[in-house]
């Protein structure tokens, strides 16, 4: 509970203003880094109830999990906000090639695929490297298994060819599509993740392969051999079920209907456990809450913790929340998502004006102790990102060092293993520091 002087720009050269928040903040720091308690829980949601797809009865009891442990954490207004998501299901698959030599490939059929059918697809396999190569080669692709052998450069320019590729094949009359696995090579890991169809033109099966599987598929092309794949994915969907965000709060002491919300995404790919994507963020952001209740820091303001659902393959959580909130959207102070990993804290990215970046760039200086005081241009996320939009709200990330992220993004290897514990305790003070100063600012965040 602190009373400092309201900030002013001209004044964040020599923030005195600041020196009011550095003990609540070392507090936090102190408490957070002092156990393991958050890489504790994590290992409770990923072990005992593990992945979490969208309308899978393992999400509903994370969700119900969640909740219960909020409350026993002693937040506030804790409770469930229901949404509507889609239901993929995913069944047994596999891939196998046939010619020139028989061998099993791993695969993992990409999010919202159809299937293939009891009989599977079998097919020659056309290479391409881009959509100007495919649409080069579009009679050739009449009738084949387009592959899309393109390597790893950064998630941004090579996951249009998993989200985009299948009906770019199927303009061009391809039966299915595979793609190499969005992500650096590791051990044979192919990477999931959704994919877009058209509206206008025909669905086809679609699955990611490991980078080796590609590689081999290559050099087989270049000696001139004729591959040919056989393909069987039960993927179908299911009607829409009934899911939930997950709401806790710590309230605040002077203006409650200001809110600062801090958040991850609950559901998860039906590969490994989820850890990384996003059980930690979902635990570090609520972390951040439960280690103001237990210090006794009660900002000015509302923290609201929410734990989205559906952001993998429907981005739901995200959208029902800005229809639910609309009305209050304007007492949004800020948002904040962390969805790229609990790998070492870096500081934050930052979506605002430029007043609400210089407060933002002087509270950052709170974290250098723990090397989390970077501020980057851009801060959102994909369930924030509706709120933010419709209410011109100010959005930060948590920025973290992301070397490993898409190492493991989507893949089998999503364990808690992967996560230091030490990294995401500093993960969990970063967000808390932050969260409680620009909910107890005496002017809201860019006034």
């Amino acid at each position: 509970m602190v009373d400092a002087q309201p900030p002013q720009t001209a004044a964040l050269a020599r923030p005195a203003w600041l020196d009011a928040y550095r003990d609540p903040a070392a507090r936090l720091i102190g408490e957070a880094v002092s156990t393991t308690f958050a890489w504790d829980r994590l290992s409770v949601l990923t072990d005992t109830i593990g992945n979490r797809l969208s309308g899978t009865p393992a999400l509903d009891r994370a969700i119900q999990w969640a909740a219960a442990e909020m409350k026993k954490d002693g937040l506030e207004n804790v409770h469930t906000e229901r949404v509507m998501v889609p239901k993929w299901v995913r069944g047994s698959e596999s891939a196998e090639l046939i010619e020139p030599a028989r061998q099993a490939m791993v695969i993992l059929g990409l999010g919202d695929s159809i299937g293939t059918g009891a009989d599977g697809i079998q097919g020659e396999v056309l290479i391409v490297h881009t959509f100007d190569e495919l649409d080069a080669n579009a009679a050739a692709a009449r009738g084949r298994i387009v592959l899309f052998n393109v390597p790893y450069t950064n998630y941004g320019e090579t996951v249009r060819f998993r989200s985009m590729g299948p009906s770019r094949a199927a303009r061009h009359g391809a039966v299915a599509t595979l793609v190499r696995a969005v992500g650096p090579a590791g051990l044979r890991t192919p990477h999931t993740g959704a994919l877009q169809y058209a509206n206008d033109v025909r669905k086809i099966p679609a699955a990611a392969v490991s980078s080796e599987d590609a590689d081999r598929m290559q050099r087989m092309a270049d000696r001139g051999e004729r591959l040919v794949v056989r393909l069987k994915m039960e993927a179908h969907a299911d009607p829409d079920a009934e899911s939930a965000n997950v709401v806790g709060e710590i309230r605040g002491r002077e203006r409650p209907d200001e809110v600062v919300v801090v958040s991850g995404h609950l559901d998860s790919w039906d590969v490994g456990a989820g850890a990384t994507d996003d059980g930690g963020g979902c635990v570090v952001t609520w972390e951040a809450l439960r280690i103001m209740k237990k210090l006794n820091l009660r900002p000015r303001r509302t923290v609201r913790v929410v734990l989205w659902t559906n952001e993998e393959n429907g981005g739901r959580g995200g959208l029902a929340y800005r229809d639910q909130h609309r009305a209050e959207l304007g007492k949004h102070v800020m948002m904040l998502e962390s969805d790229g990993g609990v790998f070492r804290p870096l500081g934050f990215g930052f979506t605002g004006n430029d007043a609400a970046r210089d407060t933002v760039k002087a509270i950052a200086t709170l974290l250098g102790g723990i090397a989390a005081d970077q501020i980057s241009l851009g801060g959102g996320g994909a369930d924030i990102g509706p709120s933010m939009q419709e209410a011109h709200i100010p959005g930060m990330s948590l920025e973290v060092d992301g070397s490993k992220y898409f190492l493991i993004h989507h893949t089998p290897a999503d364990t808690i293993d992967k996560i230091d514990p030490v990294e995401m305790a500093k993960c969990a003070a970063a967000v808390a520091v932050m969260a409680y100063v620009v909910a107890d600012l005496p002017l809201r965040l860019g006034e």
